[in-house]
């Protein structure tokens, strides 16, 4: 009688090892969306304030779609479109840019309220000190704003570092994806499951209390 032959194999150190790897891989296009979708997204939330017309009539519009599309449908429309325009990205780069640009729309409403919740008497203040408009802007709207609408760019953060997951289904080996493989492989969901979420909340949990702390700190 021939042995029966086992498809499967039990959860091991190696595994770990590769979901720690999967978890940097999270991490990394994160981290990269994050910070050039904040400067991207405070530039266009101050082209929205300032009411360019072109700004209202395309940008905004643009953001909007953006904001309101799944992010998992522009993951799958763009990284099916870039061949047809000759274009060659992987699935870490077409993650990235579509991520980018996603963060960049959800800053932007940000931005925005940041710069709007500087009041124009503050800024006429400065103006009548001799500043100029740049200087208004770096030394009065950039600092003030900034302790405003903080909590809600942290919330933003943590929400496209969860969010990345979605990047999974171009083939991006990140933290699900990894977690995906290898339920199929152990057939123990609840395990992998269990240090999937234990990963990300190695992965958020210090940028919470880092952003409570540095609230607290100018508040004081």
């Amino acid at each position: 009688m021939e042995p029966t032959i086992s498809f499967f194999s039990g959860f091991g150190r190696q595994d770990i090892l590769f979901m720690a790897e999967a978890a940097w891989r999270t991490l990394l296009i994160s981290t990269i969306s994050i910070a050039i979708g904040t400067i991207l997204g405070t530039i266009f939330g101050w082209l929205l304030y300032e009411g360019r017309i072109w700004a209202t009539l395309f940008l905004a519009p643009v953001l909007d779609a953006f904001r309101s599309v799944p992010l998992i449908i522009q993951l799958v429309l763009f990284y099916n479109f870039v061949p047809i325009i000759g274009l060659s990205l992987d699935a870490f780069q077409s993650g990235l840019v579509i991520l980018t640009i996603y963060t960049a729309s959800l800053v932007a409403n940000v931005a925005r309220g940041g710069i709007e919740s500087v009041g124009k008497p503050m800024r006429r203040a400065a103006r009548s000190l001799g500043m100029s408009y740049w200087q208004d802007l770096r030394y009065v709207v950039l600092p003030i704003g900034t302790r405003a609408v903080f909590p809600s760019w942290v919330g933003v953060a943590l929400g496209v570092l969860k969010d990345s997951a979605l990047v999974s289904v171009l083939g991006y080996v990140e933290l699900l994806r990894a977690s995906q493989i290898l339920m199929t492989r152990t057939q123990e969901p609840l395990l992998i499951i269990s240090i999937a979420g234990a990963f990300y909340f190695a992965l958020s949990y210090p940028i919470s209390r880092y952003s409570a702390k540095l609230e607290k700190r100018w508040s004081q």
